[in-house]
């Protein structure tokens, strides 16, 4: 049995025992978490304990601070958050599946108790305490999300239309991999599998997004569709639009995305938390997250759709980060097949193959698993450091992985022994892995610890909604619509007969707000509001600061907010989806007879300007331990993740000298003890061998004694003679064993107390503080009053409500 002391080191991960020719060695095998930096893969049967394995993988990345996005097509991910630090049977009750009870000839009670019993006296056998389970719900939040359902938290995921940050918008590659990616995952979701070079449908969309994109626009899908039917170009390429895509088939196009729109069950898609991938590796606070991305109650298009955007979104995150050496997040997929394939290239292949070959520099781990080795890409996975391999189903899946592993040996040029590993491969049992690691020196056997999760199996949607609610804070729990412009609450209520459209004098601009889908039925009514984009210039040279910053902010507008219409101001998150003109047969809210002269815009944008002078100070963060500063619009979370990151870079970087450091003294050290123990075992052979010839010679001379001739004859009294030098050459022979055990024993300390040392300045590392722990103040810098300029301000029709239709219809 281990203790905490054994495994619990700085960067390394508790994955199980060492296995030595198959017997199970004193050794937990702890796997460097920075390792992963260089993508892992796990291949294994079902029944081979691989998911097992891979959970126990993501336990240990949580309780060292790394975040982990977990796509589980199975629902048996949730069981991360089956972790009970008190184990007690009431809190796995809920959790027994009353089959499974039946079977084992119990009560659900009984069942409970005896699990309870047997992951308390497993975690036990492994040295693992309760404690370390609390250790882990501490150290980071365990969530469930359900794409296109409520059942956990849902995700709104039209986020990848968006416009691109400037950060990734720099980067004309980066940008035209995330415009493939997200037209291709919309039209698979369409159920059409478009070439992105050869499809019209996928160059159309392209082409329209990349329009918007490049005017620094976001997409919502209604505004798409109306792209479609009339495009903001005349040609694509050196065809007319007209003869590369007619009129009358781009119309079916856009009924098809129509029909998704105004499907009931897509509205599961534009609910809830957006697709941000920041907010889903941390909470608000910057607390580490292990986010399982539940998509086990989805069609096969409908998870290609999710994978893909997924992947993308990952894409534009990771290249928006700093570069490190160290692991600041991980992307684990359990079950790869079907996104990855040797021949075929479906949407989700193309960012999956990026992140490969890229994540590495922004410390972002990628690990795969599947139980179809004939189903994955090898070459796509040449560049993988890390193969866990269990128990294989056919030869055929054990040449395929050997060929996998073979392509990664050669790309790092370590040497690879092909028949040995195909034995080793052939007698793995349940539980039983082998590492080939390309940072170690050879392959490792080995057995995968016990789970802190309790195993349980898939979870169902409402298994899922139940622990959500039993685990999540009420605030999280709530799904939250997509932010658009909400009607003003303050407007006038709509008169009985809709009022027509009001004629506006030169130099006021309107703009209408683009419905998110048609209503059923009755008119659509818009309500006035006033909308403004302004630019803020915010300096100040103790924070060093000095930067712009673009606010877009609308507020209500009817006659009881027209005086101070800014008092009910609102920032938006971004710049809005707007049209030039209202929807056909719409009716308007009254408009205030101050919103009808220009000399009333002059006017606000003043009282705008000194409205955000007061009431839109930058707040900024400092924490003068590290020397850092916020950026500009960084939230104290965000702030902290960064903080977060900069820590675990120093603490590797240190890390990294100490081992440089203690490795020639250590190595030096165990040489000297293996050279002791080996003298020793020479200095007993020699002692054996030494006895056993005297007892042989006395035997001798005790028989020739007895039966020879001559009792006393002269080869007896010289064979005594040579007797008795032995016995003495064997007495000093167990002194020297003596001294050589001695001399083992000494070294032997010595090694200890010099990794004692090693481990204490170690455990300095840990001990050196976190996040926590450090002080952050606030910085309040003002804006520039002087470059505070109102870019543009203007009439905005909202769409309210769809109100019942009157028999009287409009008068013009």
């Amino acid at each position: 049995m281990f203790r905490a002391d054994d495994y619990e080191k700085l960067g390394s991960f508790f994955l199980g025992r060492v296995l030595a020719d198959g017997a199970e060695a004193d050794t937990p095998l702890l796997y460097d978490g920075k390792d992963l930096t260089t993508h892992a893969v796990c291949v294994g049967m079902t029944g081979s304990g691989k998911t097992g394995l891979c959970l126990a993988l993501l336990e240990e990345a949580g309780i060292d601070g790394i975040p982990a996005l977990a796509i589980d097509p199975k629902g048996d991910l949730g069981n991360l958050l089956l972790t009970f630090p008190s184990l007690r049977p009431e809190d796995f009750a809920p959790w027994i599946d009353p089959a499974e009870a039946a079977r084992a000839g119990q009560t659900a009670p009984e069942y409970a108790q005896a699990v309870a019993e047997r992951w308390r006296k497993g975690l036990a056998d492994w040295g693992q305490a309760p404690a370390r389970i609390q250790a882990l719900r501490d150290a980071a939040e365990l969530a469930i999300y359900t794409p296109g359902s409520s059942a956990g938290r849902p995700l709104r995921l039209l986020r990848s239309l968006d416009a691109p940050p400037p950060a990734l918008a720099a980067d004309p590659e980066a940008v035209r991999e995330r415009l493939q990616a997200a037209v291709a995952s919309l039209l698979a979701l369409l159920g059409i599998d478009a070439d992105p070079i050869r499809s019209r449908e996928s160059i159309l969309l392209q082409n329209i997004v990349d329009v918007a994109w490049k005017a620094g626009e976001s997409l919502e899908l209604a505004s798409l569709i109306r792209a479609i039917q009339a495009p903001p170009f005349e040609r694509v390429g050196v065809f007319e639009l007209e003869s590369f895509y007619p009129a009358r088939e781009r119309m079916a196009l856009a009924m098809s995305l129509n029909n998704l729109l105004a499907s009931p069950s897509f509205g599961a898609w534009l609910e809830g938390e957006p697709l941000d991938i920041a907010r889903l590796l941390y909470t608000p606070e910057g607390k580490p997250r292990l986010c399982v991305l539940s998509i086990a109650h989805l069609s096969e298009g409908e998870r290609m759709f999710f994978v893909t955007l997924l992947l993308s979104e990952l894409i534009a995150w990771m290249r928006a980060q700093p570069g490190t050496q160290s692991l600041r997040a991980l992307l684990y997929m359990d079950e790869i097949f079907g996104y990855f394939p040797p021949t075929a290239n479906p949407p989700a292949k193309q960012p999956m193959l990026t992140l490969l070959k890229q994540a590495r520099a922004y410390g972002v781990g990628v690990v795969l698993a599947t139980q179809n080795p004939v189903d994955l890409d090898y070459k796509g996975l040449a560049n993988t450091g890390t193969w866990l391999l269990g128990r294989l189903q056919t030869e055929r899946d054990k040449l395929r992985v050997l060929e996998g592993l073979e392509g990664a040996s050669t790309t790092t040029g370590k040497p690879f022994d092909r028949a040995a590993l195909e034995r080793t491969l052939a007698g793995l049992g349940n539980r039983k892995f082998l590492m080939h690691n390309v940072h170690d020196d050879a392959p490792t056997l080995f057995e995968s610890r016990w789970a802190l999760s309790y195993l349980r199996g898939p979870l169902t949607r409402e298994q899922i909604r139940k622990l959500m609610q039993l685990s999540a804070p009420a605030a999280d729990r709530a799904g939250t619509r997509a932010p658009s412009i909400a009607a003003p609450a303050s407007s006038a209520a709509a008169p009985s007969a809709p009022a027509p459209r009001p004629t506006l004098p030169a130099g006021i601009e309107e703009r209408f707000v683009v419905p998110p889908a048609a209503g059923a039925g009755g008119t659509l009514v818009y309500a006035p509001a006033l909308f403004a984009t302004v630019s803020v210039h915010y300096v100040q040279a103790a924070a060093k600061l000095d930067t712009w910053q673009s606010l877009a902010v609308t507020a209500p507008l009817d006659e009881a907010s027209v005086a101070a219409p800014w008092d009910g101001m609102r920032e938006l998150a971004g710049k809005p989806a707007l049209a030039a003109g209202p929807e056909t047969g719409a009716a308007f809210a009254p408009l205030p007879s101050l919103a009808q002269r220009p000399p009333s815009y002059t006017r606000w944008a003043k009282m705008l300007e000194s409205k955000l002078f007061r009431a839109r100070p930058l707040i900024v963060y400092e924490c003068r331990a590290l020397k850092a500063i916020s950026n500009a619009g960084e939230s104290l979370g965000e702030f902290r993740v960064r903080l977060r990151d900069r820590l675990r870079q120093q603490r590797d970087l240190e890390l990294e000298k100490l081992r440089q450091k203690w490795a020639p003294k250590l190595a030096a050290l165990q040489e000297r003890h293996r050279r002791a123990q080996q003298r020793s075992g020479r200095e007993q052979d020699e002692y054996a061998s030494k006895k056993l010839e005297t007892a042989v010679s006395m035997g001798a001379s005790v028989l020739g004694a007895l039966f020879g001739r001559k009792l006393a004859s002269a080869s007896n009294v010289g064979r005594a003679a040579s007797v008795a030098r032995s016995m003495g050459r064997a007495a000093r022979q167990r002194e020297d064993i003596a001294r050589a055990e001695e001399s083992a024993e000494a070294l032997a300390a010595q090694l200890k107390q010099l990794e004692a040392q090693f481990q204490t300045e170690t455990e300095a590392l840990r001990e050196g503080g976190s996040v926590e722990e450090l002080e952050i103040g606030e910085i309040e810098v003002s804006p520039r009053k002087g470059d505070l300029n109102v870019d543009s301000l203007v009439l905005l029709w909202v769409p309210r409500a769809n109100e019942p239709r009157t028999s009287s219809p409009p008068r013009p």
